[in-house]
């Protein structure tokens, strides 16, 4: 259908803040922890990393899980990304990254 360019579903896929769950044929677990990845892969704000990981922990997701994510997509993201999203990711999981850093 995206090929297609229908426009009902390009809006319910690529609409901003469109749920996708029942489109993408994908649990809610695994549905949150892709838009988590994709998330990190882009370097997104905090406050996306944030709602992504609610999201992903009201599905079912471990924070082992969670963390495992940015695991996943370091070959694919690069260290660079990698090292610039972990604090990011911690302190939406409720970390306190400065407290560990003194």
């Amino acid at each position: 259908m995206l090929a297609l360019n229908d426009d009902a579903f390009v809006e319910s896929v690529l609409g901003m803040g469109a749920d996708t769950l029942a489109e993408s044929h994908l649990d809610a677990r695994t549905h949150a922890l892709v838009r988590l990845g994709a998330l990190l892969a882009i370097d997104a704000a905090p406050s996306s990393y944030h709602a992504a990981v609610q999201s992903a922990q009201a599905a079912g997701a471990t924070v082992d899980e969670i963390v495992g994510i940015l695991i996943a997509v370091a070959p694919a993201v690069g260290l660079a990304r990698v090292v610039s999203a972990a604090p990011q990711l911690a302190l939406a999981l409720g970390y306190d990254v400065e407290t560990a850093l003194e």
